[in-house]
């Protein structure tokens, strides 16, 4: 374990006793150093977790990554936690995780919850094809000019398109979804997953048209699957 960086999936709504495998909780319980995106939710999770996070050296990852990387130079293996899903994915952690690549350390993921996998598995999507788009523009134009590229590659490729957006913006994605894509293009909304109010729907842009629900500030994935 000497100079190995364990990138470590939170929970997205449920326990990590109930999210990760007991080999994943035991890899956490031996480590003592952490980087994480917030600290706060860190020591949850790693009390949560069964770890006393008074006993741990947790660092919040900022834009220097690379004095963080000290405890694998002294040969300690670390953490990377953050605040929900997979490390390094749509998450400041891939900073950390270039950073102890291009020093040669080892780095290994460890089994969790992914929201983008999750959603995919529930969505009934083309899943052989598919592609992780991040955040898309928060101007309404450059969203919606987005929207239509992405809508065309997914016809042009059989590609199923993944997305997410800010909490506080899930509503105005989804109205711009409406407005923008073809009737027949596909689209799944997954909020909340592995939380107890979860949704997971698939259908027409046309039939989404007919019934908008208000998604809120609920964690939420976007997919669309033109045809």
């Amino acid at each position: 374990m000497a100079g190995v960086l364990y990138a470590i999936p939170t929970p997205l709504g449920a326990s990590p006793e109930e999210s990760l495998p007991v080999s994943a909780l035991l890899t956490v319980r031996s480590l003592r150093d952490f980087a994480v995106e917030n600290a706060k939710s860190a020591r949850a999770f790693l009390s949560a977790a069964g770890c006393d996070p008074k006993l741990a050296s947790i660092h919040e990852i900022g834009e220097d990554v690379t004095a963080l990387l000290q405890p694998l130079r002294d040969g300690r293996p670390m953490g990377l936690l953050s605040e929900a899903g997979c490390p390094a994915i749509a998450d400041p952690g891939a900073k950390l995780v270039d950073a102890a690549h291009r020093e040669g350390f080892r780095v290994v993921p460890l089994v969790g919850p992914s929201s983008i996998v999750l959603a995919l598995m529930a969505s009934g999507m083309e899943g052989q094809r598919f592609a992780f788009c991040g955040y898309l523009p928060r101007e309404k134009a450059e969203r919606e000019k987005r929207i239509r590229e992405l809508e065309a590659r997914s016809r042009r490729e059989s590609e199923t398109q993944i997305f997410i957006e800010t909490p506080y913006r899930n509503d105005a994605m989804l109205g711009a979804l409406l407005e923008t894509c073809a009737p027949e293009t596909r689209l799944c909304v997954a909020i909340d997953l592995t939380l107890p109010d979860e949704s997971v729907a698939t259908k027409s842009i046309s039939a989404w048209r007919r019934g908008r629900p208000a998604i809120g500030k609920r964690p939420a994935v976007f997919l669309i699957e033109a045809r």
